[in-house]
C-alpha cells in the first residue's frame, strides 16, 4: 500500500523536518605552528597591502568553520574474504576502512587557509630534512557537526588523530573573474567516532579548550 502524502508530511514533522545538506560546522583547532603566522614574507606583503593587523599575528580557529565551504560525513565500509565452507565460498569479515574527509574553504585575499595549510604540512614532514615529525604533534581531532535550523547539532563524528594528507592545487584562470578561490584538503585519520548531539557539543568544546592549550 503506498503512502499518502500527508503520511510522508506527518513522519517528517514528528521527525523534526528534513535535515538540509548546508547546515552544517567543522571544528578543529590546528598545531601550534600552524595557529602562529610569523612568515616574514606574509608580514612584509601585509604590510604593504594595508592590510596588517597585530591580531593577524595569530590565526582564529573559529575562523575555519565560517570558510569552510563542504564537508563530509565519512563512510566506513567493512571488508571481507570468501572462505570455501564446503561447496559454497563464504563471506567473512576481515577488518574495517574508514574513508578519507576532503574540506573545502574559501580563500580569503591574504591566503589565510592556504598558509595555515603550507605551516600544518612543514610541520609533518621537514621540508628541507625531509624528517617526518611525531604524529601527536600534528594529528588533532576534527569534529564535523549536522546541525538543523536553529543552529542545534543534531549529529556528529569526530575524527580521532587527523591530519591533512592532499593539499590541492589552485587554479588560476583568466577566464573566472567572478569565481571565488577555493581550497581543498583531505584528511586522514585513526578512525572516526559518531556522536550525538550532547556528545558532539562535548567534543567542539575540547577542540576550543585546545586553543588555549597550543597557545600557552
Amino acid at each position: 500500500m503506498a503512502n499518502s502524502v500527508d503520511d510522508i508530511k506527518s513522519l517528517i514533522g514528528k521527525k523534526g523536518g528534513v535535515s538540509r545538506p548546508n547546515r552544517f560546522q567543522v571544528i578543529f583547532t590546528p598545531p601550534s605552528v600552524s595557529l602562529l603566522n610569523l612568515n616574514p614574507e606574509v608580514l612584509v606583503g601585509s604590510l604593504v597591502s594595508g592590510s596588517f593587523k597585530v591580531k593577524n599575528l595569530i590565526n582564529d580557529p573559529r575562523d575555519i568553520s565560517l570558510l569552510c565551504m563542504s564537508a563530509q560525513l565519512p563512510g566506513r565500509q567493512i571488508t571481507t574474504a570468501d572462505y570455501i565452507a564446503e561447496k559454497q565460498a563464504v563471506p567473512q569479515v576481515q577488518s574495517i576502512i574508514d574513508e578519507d574527509v576532503t574540506l573545502k574553504f574559501m580563500l580569503t585575499n591574504d591566503y589565510y587557509m592556504k598558509i595555515l595549510f603550507d605551516n600544518w604540512v612543514s610541520g609533518i614532514v621537514d621540508l628541507d630534512s625531509y624528517r617526518v615529525g611525531y604524529k601527536k604533534d600534528f594529528a588533532v581531532d576534527v569534529v564535523i557537526q549536522q546541525l538543523n535550523q536553529k543552529n542545534i547539532p543534531v549529529y556528529g563524528v569526530r575524527l580521532e588523530n587527523a591530519f591533512p594528507t592532499t593539499v590541492s592545487a589552485i587554479e588560476l584562470d583568466n577566464s573566472a573573474e567572478n569565481s571565488i578561490q577555493e581550497l581543498s584538503v583531505t584528511f586522514s585519520y585513526d578512525k572516526y567516532e559518531p556522536e550525538g548531539p550532547v556528545s558532539s557539543t562535548l567534543s567542539a568544546l575540547r577542540s576550543a579548550a585546545d586553543l588555549v592549550t597550543n597557545l600557552g
